[in-house]
């Protein structure tokens, strides 16, 4: 049986084919089972998340082919737009991708967190459908060790490589906790979405998001609980902002120096920390200025962000290595297992030739056939049965030259001479 990983992510496939291949959770039992079935995998997992659709499989070597036209039939789409956009990996090559997936190593933004919780729910989701057995039992066990290495003894994700969570981490050097701050988010984007979630996951309790269109800041305010405002009433709430964070697509300035000042007036000069990420400003440099005004732009951030991903860069380096042991581990139990097989048919084997032999022995014996002589037919026999296989590896080595392997068998059958 080989391991194989097979699949798509956001660097082989657009997001068009991603999301033709991807698997809703309600999906995965009846994947599992279409996959078992067509392909004939013994142990499978599936992992399906917005970056990528990966299936994991053990199969007979002769049908590793059959895994992408099975996902390729299952979710509809052309086999070769499919290949052409997909990765394989068998064996050694297999186990540790799956570990570099469960690390954050293979990930968009390198080091993420998210996913080591998506591949262990893929992993409960394939056991509780009975497609687990003791290769993939192991093989997952070594993966989730690694990954908790990685995380506990590297600084992976310690450092933000978003301008959205470096904000959020900038804020938190200033105020020793965010829960009590009250933030102010100008802006309804993509990128003040991300900052919302990041401030929500800091249990931050006091929420305002400010838009020039309140639908669209009440779709971010209100899975977080926050409220909302317009653009118009920002200099009535201003005061009320301990952190200001703004992005908007404004071609002049939301707040001027002269609004700053007059709120931090009014907070009796508490200080307020203000980080403007667009382009163009959202904020007047000037605020800069003001004693209480703690302003950061999008390219001190952005430097932060470089900073940090050459950390995270240098911390990969160390997964890497982990990661190649954990897998050279995992490929030596695995070897060991195969050992233990092989051991297992060649005494089962044995043990049959010798009970078969046996049977007919005492078979003669019954029919009063002289016990001497069936004693030495039975030695004979079984001598001749035990040696056939060894005695036509030691001919066929022989006749090809093959010294290696005429080495190793008169090794294995304790061949060699002694000195004495």
């Amino acid at each position: 049986m080989t391991l194989i990983a097979f699949g798509i992510n956001h660097k082989t496939a657009p997001i068009e084919l991603r999301e033709k291949i991807a698997f809703s959770p309600d999906a995965i039992v009846q994947a599992l089972a279409s996959l078992r079935q067509e392909t004939g995998a013994t142990e499978s997992v599936i992992l399906s998340t917005c970056n990528r659709t990966e299936i994991y499989a053990q199969l007979d070597d002769k049908q590793i082919h059959t895994i992408s036209t099975w996902l390729a039939n299952f979710h509809g789409v052309q086999p070769k737009e499919l290949q052409d956009n997909s990765y394989l990996y068998t064996d050694q090559q297999a186990a540790n991708h799956i570990m570099r997936v469960a690390c954050g190593l293979d990930s968009m933004m390198l080091g993420e967190p998210q996913i080591l919780g998506q591949v262990k729910q893929a992993f409960s989701d394939a056991k509780n459908s009975g497609v687990i057995k003791g290769d993939f039992e192991r093989l997952f066990q070594h993966t989730f060790s690694v990954a908790k290495r990685v995380r506990t003894e590297t600084d992976i994700g310690a450092n933000a490589v978003s301008v959205a969570y470096a904000s959020v981490q900038l804020a938190k050097h200033i105020f020793s906790s965010l829960e009590q701050s009250r933030v102010l988010l100008i802006g309804a984007g993509e990128t003040i979405e991300l900052v919302a979630k990041h401030l929500y996951e800091q249990n931050v309790k006091s929420l305002t998001v400010a838009n020039r269109t309140l639908a669209r800041a009440q779709a971010i305010a209100d899975p977080l609980n926050a409220t909302v405002l317009t653009l118009a009433q920002i200099p009535q709430h201003l005061k009320d902002a301990d952190i200001v964070i703004s992005s908007t697509a404004s071609q002049l300035p939301i707040l001027g120096k002269g609004l700053v000042q007059s709120a931090l007036k009014e907070r009796k000069h508490k200080p307020m920390f203000l980080v403007d990420l667009a382009v163009p400003r959202d904020i007047e440099a000037e605020v800069g200025e003001l004693d209480d005004a703690y302003l950061y732009t999008v390219d001190d951030l952005q430097q932060i962000v470089e900073k940090n991903l050459a950390n995270r860069q240098d911390a990969a380096a160390v997964a890497d290595e982990m990661v190649a042991q954990q897998v050279q581990q995992f490929m030596r139990w695995q070897q060991s297992q195969i050992s233990i097989d092989v051991l297992k048919g060649f005494r089962d084997q044995s043990e049959s030739q010798r009970d078969t032999l046996v049977s007919k022995a005492l078979n003669q014996l019954a029919d009063g056939k002289e016990a001497e002589q069936v004693i030495i037919e039975l030695a004979n026999k079984l001598t001749n049965s035990l040696i056939h296989a060894p005695t036509k590896a030691l001919k066929n080595a022989a006749s090809e030259q093959n010294s290696q392997q005429l080495e190793l068998l008169i090794d294995a059958l304790d061949l060699k001479k002694s000195d004495n």
